[in-house]
């Protein structure tokens, strides 16, 4: 198991009022002064696994030793050797200091300002993965981001680490969410050709969309 603490996250004020959608300088020094405070707050961390497929059939796939239920992740390991099964977080701090303003506008700002640095997290991770193991691509699967790999699965893939909570912070509602709210979970795996969610997502406006839905694609899988 492998703990990453020490990640630095430096937020761009230009960036984030272009995500707020905030035009001009007059919003400047507010979003600042928000970018100072989600810098004394967040509390950066990664816990991962170097995995590896223990068992595979039809519709399941074993991660070391833990049954998975996805017909999307089974193919997508197909051919895979080392996986690499993460959680991450930015921690409780900041979400519970935007609970505390009164101001619905600042909540708003820091709220988004925290979704902005755990992006920051996942890219410094994927980076992490790229150099330390010499992987060439890798893409990644998220419980709960398609139907075929509901958000039950969490329970699964927090076995892998154990004590989650004591080792980074982050812990599982009776409805498998996860505590902070600002925190990611899934598995990341080599691959040739990348692979995101969205593309076998329907759900239409969805702003986290990174690529169109592909017809042919969720057909190919059905078919595997």
């Amino acid at each position: 198991m492998k703990l990453l603490d020490k990640i630095v996250v430096q937020l761009d004020s230009g960036n984030v009022l272009q995500q707020l959608h905030l035009g001009g300088e007059k919003h400047l020094d507010d979003v600042r002064e928000l970018i100072e405070i989600a810098h004394s707050l967040i509390e950066p961390r990664v816990v991962y696994e170097v995995s590896h497929i223990t068992g595979k059939n039809g519709d399941t796939v074993d991660i070391d030793g833990v049954r998975f239920t996805s017909r999307v992740l089974r193919v997508n390991l197909e051919r895979t050797r080392q996986i690499f099964p993460y959680i991450m977080t930015i921690g409780k701090e900041l979400e519970n200091k935007a609970a505390s303003f009164e101001d619905i506008m600042k909540q708003f700002c820091l709220d988004t300002i925290g979704n902005i640095a755990l992006d920051h997290v996942g890219e410094y991770f994927q980076k992490h993965l790229l150099k330390t193991y010499k992987l060439g691509k890798i893409s990644e699967m998220n419980p709960g981001s398609l139907e075929d790999w509901p958000v039950t699965q969490q329970k699964q893939l927090f076995s892998i680490f154990g004590n989650v909570d004591g080792l980074i912070g982050v812990r599982l509602t009776d409805s498998f969410m996860m505590v902070p709210r600002k925190s990611v979970s899934g598995i990341y795996f080599p691959t040739e050709t990348m692979f995101y969610n969205c593309q076998l997502c329907r759900r239409r406006n969805c702003e986290e969309r990174q690529v169109p839905y592909d017809k042919n694609l969720d057909d190919k899988y059905a078919r595997i």
